[in-house]
C-alpha cells in the first residue's frame, strides 16, 4: 500500500465513523512518538510493589503474586474469546488451549520461586503481618472458574448433599469448595478473610455467573457437534494442570513453610489448608463429562 491508499484508507475508516478524518489526520501529525516504558507503563508498574514489613524477601512475595495475577488475567482473556464466540473453529479451540495450558505451567513451575526464592526465616516472620489477607481471597480465580464450567461443578461432594432438589443460584453460592476455607458450617462462623472476600465481590461473581449460562466452556463444548479427540484430549489437559498439578504444587509448597519442621503453623486467612488446598477434597472439574467414572473417583490421587 503506497502513501496516497494509505491515506485513502484513514479517510475511509473515520468516515465510515461518522468522524471528520481531517481531525484525526491533524491529531496523528501532532502525537508524540509511543515508547517502551510509556506503552507498558514501567515506571507504574515497578512502583506497585507496597511492602509492610522491612524484610527484604518480602517484595519478592508480593511481585510474585502480582505476576500470578496477570497471568490468570491473560488465561481469562484467552478463555472469554472461547466462551463469547460463536461456532468457532476446532482450531481456534486448540490453539487457545495450548496457550491456557502454557501459562498454566508457568503457574506450576513458578512455585520454585516462592518455594526456594524466599528466606524460610524471613517468610515465616512477615506473613504475621498479612493477616487476614490471604491468596484464597484472589478474585480472579473465581472468574476463571465461572467461565470455565458450570456452577454444579464447583460443589463438593459434601456440598452436593447439601443442596436441595432443585437449587438456585444463590443456593450453589452458598455451597461452593471454596467457601468451606473459610466457613465452619457446624457453627455458622466465617473467618474475616471470607467475610470481606464476599463482601466485595460476591454480587459481582453472581452477576457473572448469570450471564455465564450456557456460555462456560464446559457448555460451548457440549454444544459441539462431535468434538474431536484431539480437542477431547486438550481440554483434559488444561482440566489437569489446573485443577490437579497447579493446586499439588501449591499445597507442597505451602507444606514447605507451615508444615516442613512439624510446627502446622496456621495459613494467614486462618484455612485448614492442609484439606482445602488439596483437589481431592475440592473436587474442581471444568469437564467432568470427558472423564471416566475411575479417573473421577480417583481425582487428584
Amino acid at each position: 500500500m503506497d502513501n496516497k491508499e494509505l491515506i485513502e484508507a484513514l479517510v475511509e475508516k473515520y468516515t465510515n465513523l461518522g468522524e471528520n478524518p481531517e481531525t484525526y489526520l491533524k491529531g496523528l501529525l501532532q502525537a508524540k512518538p509511543i515508547n517502551y516504558w510509556d506503552y507498558i507503563q514501567v515506571d507504574t508498574l515497578l512502583s506497585l510493589q507496597k511492602t509492610r514489613t522491612d524484610y527484604k524477601d518480602e517484595e519478592i512475595f508480593v511481585m510474585y503474586h502480582q505476576v500470578t495475577e496477570l497471568t490468570l488475567k491473560m488465561m481469562i482473556h484467552e478463555i472469554k474469546q472461547l466462551s463469547e464466540g460463536e461456532n468457532l473453529s476446532e482450531e481456534i479451540w486448540i490453539t487457545k488451549l495450548d496457550r491456557l495450558k502454557r501459562y498454566t505451567r508457568m503457574l506450576i513451575t513458578s512455585f520454585d520461586i516462592m518455594k526456594e526464592g524466599m528466606s524460610y526465616e524471613d517468610y515465616n516472620i512477615f506473613r504475621s503481618t498479612l493477616t487476614p489477607a490471604s491468596g484464597f481471597q484472589s478474585a480472579s480465580f473465581r472468574y476463571l472458574e465461572l467461565y470455565s464450567t458450570k456452577l454444579e461443578n464447583l460443589v463438593n461432594s459434601k456440598g452436593q448433599e447439601r443442596l436441595p432438589e432443585n437449587p438456585t443460584l444463590d443456593d450453589y453460592f452458598e455451597n461452593l469448595y471454596w467457601k468451606d476455607a473459610g466457613y465452619n458450617r457446624k457453627t455458622g462462623k466465617k473467618t474475616l478473610t471470607l467475610i470481606q472476600f464476599i463482601e466485595k465481590y460476591e454480587d459481582d461473581f453472581k452477576s457473572l455467573a448469570k450471564k455465564l449460562k450456557g456460555k462456560t466452556l464446559e457448555e460451548r463444548v457440549m454444544q459441539m457437534d462431535n468434538p474431536s479427540d484431539e480437542l477431547k484430549e486438550k481440554l483434559k489437559q488444561f482440566d489437569h494442570f489446573y485443577n490437579v498439578a497447579w493446586p499439588l504444587v501449591h499445597l507442597d509448597t505451602a507444606q514447605h513453610y507451615l508444615d516442613s519442621k512439624g510446627e502446622n503453623k496456621t495459613a494467614t486467612g486462618g484455612s485448614e489448608w492442609k484439606k482445602y488446598l488439596h483437589p481431592k477434597y475440592q473436587q474442581r472439574k471444568f469437564f467432568p463429562n470427558l472423564w471416566s467414572k475411575e479417573e473421577l473417583a480417583s481425582w487428584g490421587e
